[in-house]
Formats: C-alpha cells, sequence, structure tokens
C-alpha cells in the first residue's frame, strides 16, 4: 500500500544496487522473480517512515513503568484522546513503542502552502512540527495563523524564497503557520523557532518537542538492540568509535549501570559537543568523549600513563562497538539517495581502516560489534567475510537478543554464519498503513512482531577475539 514514490537514486547508483539485490547467490536461492519482488518492496519501504516511534528509557533516572505512564498521558493529550497503546518490548526490557497512525489519506489540502526541505520533510513524517530553518518556500501572502499544507522538496530543486514552486513535491500534511511569510525571509537573519504546528499530519507520530528530555532517548529498534548485544558490564573499559551523537554511548553507558568507563570518540567537534550534552542531560558520569579520528586511535609508541584520551594501546578495551560511518540507505523515510556511487563506495575501506584498529585495541575475549544502516552486501556480509578472512583470531559470535533476519546472500558466506548475523530488511513484511480501528483490532503481540520488522534498515554482527596474535 504505497503512498509515496519509491525511494529514487542516481543512475549509477540504481545500476549498482540492482547488481547486489540480484546477485547470483541470491538467485540461485529465491529465484528471479522472487528476489526481484523482495528488491523492489524494499525501495517502497525506504520512501515510507517506520510504523513504529521507538522509545528508549533512560533507566538510570525512571523505571519503563513511570515513563510509559507519563507518555500515555502525553498521547492523550497530544492525540486529543485518542486511544493509542504504548507497548513494551518483550525482549528489550528498557524501550517502549508507539504505532504511527497513517498515512492518512482524506486529508484535505490547503491553497497556501509551505514548501520545506528533503530532512525537514522527513522529520515531519515522524512526528516533529516545522521549525523555521527547514522552510524553504511559502505562499505569496501566507500569514501568522493561517491553515497551511506542507510540502517537502524531495529532489532539492525549490529556490529559498520562492512565492511557488512547480517540482516535485510530496504532501506532508496540514499546519498551523506561526509566522508571516516576511517574518520567515526577513532579511534581519535567518529565525529560529517553529515555522508550522502540524495539526494534520499525513502520518499521526508522536511530537517529542521537549517531552521527557532526561527519562527517555528516541532511537530506531535495532540502534537500541546492538548495544544489548555488545552486552557492556559494570566496572569494564568499552570504546565507541563513531560515537556521535550518543545514543548507543549513553545506552552502554546506562546497562553498564554507570559504572566503568565508556570511551566515545568522534572527529567532528560539534558532534562530540552533542555527545557531551546527551551524557550530562541523562545524568551518565562513565563517558569521556574525545574528538579523534578513529583510523588513527591506536598509539604506535607507548604514551604517558596520565593520558586519557587518544590514542590508545593495543588490548586497552574489554569491548568495542563500531557503529561505522556508512552509505546510510537503510534509513527510513528517504525518498530521494543524492550520494553518488563514489560516495557510496568509498565507505568500505573507511570501514576497514576503523575495524582493523578496532581489532587491534580488543583484548583477547574481547567483544567487538560491527553495525551499519545500510542496505549494501559491501558494506556488510562482505565487511564481515572480509574480516573473518584477515583476522585469524576474530570468530563469529551468536547475537542476542536475534530479532533481525539472517545475513543477505551474495558475499561468500556460508548458511550457518548468515544465521549468526543480524539484517533488518523492512521488506519483510508488507507496507500496510495503521488506522486507529486495525489498531485497536490488533493483539499487542502481532504488534510487537510487526516493530521488529516495520523499522529501518540495518546490520549487525557480532565477533569475539580468541587471541592477542
Amino acid at each position: 500500500m504505497s503512498f509515496f514514490p519509491k525511494i529514487s537514486f542516481q543512475c549509477e547508483v540504481e545500476e549498482y544496487l540492482t547488481k547486489v539485490f540480484r546477485n547470483n547467490e541470491l538467485i540461485t536461492a529465491l529465484g528471479t522473480q522472487e528476489a526481484e519482488s523482495k528488491y523492489q518492496s524494499l525501495l517502497s519501504h525506504l520512501s515510507h517512515p517506520p510504523g513504529f516511534t521507538t522509545v528508549r528509557v533512560n533507566t538510570h533516572l525512571a523505571s519503563v513503568k513511570h515513563v510509559k505512564k507519563l507518555l500515555f498521558e502525553e498521547i492523550q493529550k497530544q492525540f486529543k484522546g485518542l486511544c493509542v497503546p504504548v507497548l513494551e518490548h518483550p525482549k528489550l526490557q528498557d524501550i517502549l513503542l508507539i504505532p504511527a497512525i497513517g498515512p492518512r489519506r482524506d486529508l484535505k489540502k490547503h491553497s497556501s502552502e509551505v514548501i520545506v526541505g528533503a530532512h525537514c520533510g522527513y522529520a515531519v513524517l515522524r512526528g516533529a512540527h516545522v521549525y523555521v530553518p527547514g522552510i524553504i518556500s511559502t505562499s505569496r501572502f501566507m500569514k501568522a495563523g493561517d491553515l497551511v499544507s506542507v510540502y517537502s522538496d524531495i529532489e532539492g530543486k525549490c529556490k529559498r524564497g520562492a512565492k511557488e514552486f512547480e517540482g516535485v513535491k510530496v504532501f506532508l500534511g496540514n499546519g498551523i503557520s506561526e509566522l508571516s511569510r516576511s517574518e520567515i525571509f526577513s532579511s534581519s537573519g535567518p529565525l529560529n523557532g517553529m515555522g508550522v504546528r502540524m495539526i494534520e499530519p499525513v502520518y499521526l507520530s508522536l511530537s517529542f518537542d521537549n517531552v521527557l528530555p532526561s527519562y527517555l532517548f528516541l532511537q530506531n529498534l535495532p540502534s537500541v538492540i546492538v548495544s544489548h548485544i555488545l552486552k557492556p558490564q559494570p566496572g569494564e573499559r568499552i570504546l565507541d568509535m563513531c560515537a556521535a551523537p550518543g545514543g548507543k554511548t549513553t545506552h552502554l553507558a546506562t546497562l553498564m549501570h554507570d559504572q566503568g568507563e565508556v570511551i566515545a570518540m568522534d572527529k567532528i567537534a560539534n558532534k562530540v559537543k552533542k555527545i557531551k550534552q546527551n551524557a550530562e542531560l541523562l545524568q551518565l558520569n562513565c563517558i569521556k568523549a574525545f574528538r579523534y579520528d578513529g583510523t588513527k586511535a591506536l598509539a604506535v609508541e607507548k604514551r604517558e600513563d596520565e593520558q586519557e584520551g587518544p590514542p590508545f594501546l593495543p588490548e586497552s578495551f574489554d569491548r568495542i562497538l563500531l557503529d561505522a560511518p556508512c552509505s546510510g540507505m537503510g534509513q527510513r523515510p528517504n525518498m530521494a539517495y543524492s550520494s553518488t556511487l563514489k560516495e557510496v563506495t568509498s565507505y568500505q575501506p573507511l570501514q576497514r581502516k576503523l575495524f582493523t584498529v578496532a581489532v587491534k585495541l580488543l583484548k583477547p575475549g574481547g567483544v567487538l560489534v560491527y553495525s551499519t544502516c545500510t542496505i549494501t552486501l559491501s558494506e556488510n556480509e562482505e565487511q564481515v567475510a572480509w574480516a573473518l578472512k584477515t583476522f585469524p583470531c576474530l570468530q563469529l559470535q551468536p547475537q542476542e537478543p536475534h530479532i533481525g533476519g539472517e545475513g543477505m546472500r551474495g558475499a561468500g558466506l556460508s548458511l550457518d554464519q548468515l544465521k549468526l548475523l543480524q539484517r533488518f530488511d523492512p521488506s519483510a513484511v508488507p507496507l500496510q498503513g495503521m488506522d486507529i480501528n486495525s489498531l485497536q483490532d490488533s493483539r499487542e503481540d502481532d504488534l510487537i512482531s510487526l516493530a521488529n520488522k516495520d523499522c529501518i534498515g540495518f546490520f549487525i554482527a557480532k565477533f569475539i577475539k580468541s587471541n592477542s596474535k
């Protein structure tokens, strides 16, 4: 039940992906028709938001039951009495799931229009209001208080300040303008704050603007699973190699009961600042964040003992999370992927550099978890095959909890090896909408099962280092 157009790619990227999802191993196992059907379904799913909002509770400060009660009250307030459940996950005791209602096909469109950038549009589809920096264009005479229809410029063709736009635009819903056109495009400089308050979004999702900021963290379901799979223990020394904005970092610290040390690295200063802000907001003290390039994090010579930051000596960490920079093709919603093939294929060598450093920094007997939010073979299963061949000290490990599907064929891994991997493929379930009636008729178990699959595209591999060679 596709509401939006399938995600579009540049021609060379589309050709590349078509070959990936029609590789010989896959065709032999599934047949040409089923392989093609799964691929086309994936493209449709990627342009739509996940069916559920995943909220990770900061169990360091509050109980899941308490936050569940507060969220239910917030839903009643925002959704004007609609009965939308807040679900506890049976295998992930620190998350809550909130179904998204939509797509709503009966919304009336207004003559006054607001055009927003693609990234702003994707945020709106997941429950956000429209903030001024995301607005590109408005109708000529728009005033504060006007009912407006909001559209996303998914191809980035609209000129800032335009009075009308006839290019490709996707309807996101209706709202009330908080400012006039002249205020939004004031010559005195860009404004901040809310530009449009969404009152009839195509997807009705809870808005988390200033909602329980110390008690919860918005994360996609697979991103929460990653930290559980690494399973950090109190007192251990953990490395999060590419940590911004700090969702997994803070989760690791919470799972350790804030006892031990979580080193978080990112090479961009503003992102490191964000990690520190999140740690402070969630009141976690065992996190130390550093601006540093992970590919250079291995010390080549003995360092001063009092130096606590990178670079680090070999075999310095009990567990390492490498949530690697990637092409990000699993993110949802995304209707137009703009990266070039050169950009897409640049990630594999970078990931291997980071992985090599991670293996050397890991203690014997230590655990390494590798993850990405993309769908390619080259950044996922091919990396596992390369790692097992390059580092005889590494052994693939079972993952707990195992909620996603097995790895994808095409990288030469055995069926047993593929079963140890987790690939979250949103096309594993039909693309279906959720209205309030079908929601109320659904069993909780069925909703949890749907949430496990109708999430972003993601990949996880877990290794143990058997010795120091």
